[in-house]
């Protein structure tokens, strides 16, 4: 089973990213965080890194009924999708696969809910192409 889904995307970085959030957002996703790898690198450990952005998505109805069969999933969430420099004007944008996480927890009800926000994150992905 793969633990994510990919394509490539081309355009400004920024751009890309205002895509991709406008896609999720097509999904009912909102986007919780950013976390800019690249800034932080460079600030942390003064290192020069390709443009790296960790975006937390989040669909509120998946994650209340997800919280409501299993209190611990919140360490599962939000779900990231990754926006990386593949080369010159193009990035690689990466969904994790959410029902690859759910087979570490041993909770049937789950699988239904990870199918679901799976097949959810895939249109998003597919969309980009």
């Amino acid at each position: 089973m793969n633990y994510s889904y990919s394509t490539k995307v081309k355009g400004e970085f920024e751009e890309v990213i205002e895509r991709v959030t406008e896609e999720l957002k097509t999904e009912g996703f909102g986007v919780l965080t950013q976390i800019d790898v690249t800034k932080t690198l460079k600030e942390k450990i003064d290192v020069d890194f390709k443009k790296y952005r960790i975006l937390g998505a989040c669909n509120p109805h998946f994650a209340y009924k997800a919280l409501s069969i299993e209190d611990n999933i919140g360490v599962m969430l939000p779900c990231n999708v990754i926006v990386v420099e593949a080369g010159e004007g193009e990035f690689d944008v990466t969904a994790v696969s959410p029902m690859a996480s759910m087979q570490a927890i041993e909770n049937e009800k789950l699988g239904a809910i990870a199918h679901e926000v799976e097949e959810k994150l895939k249109s998003v992905i597919n969309r980009l192409k």
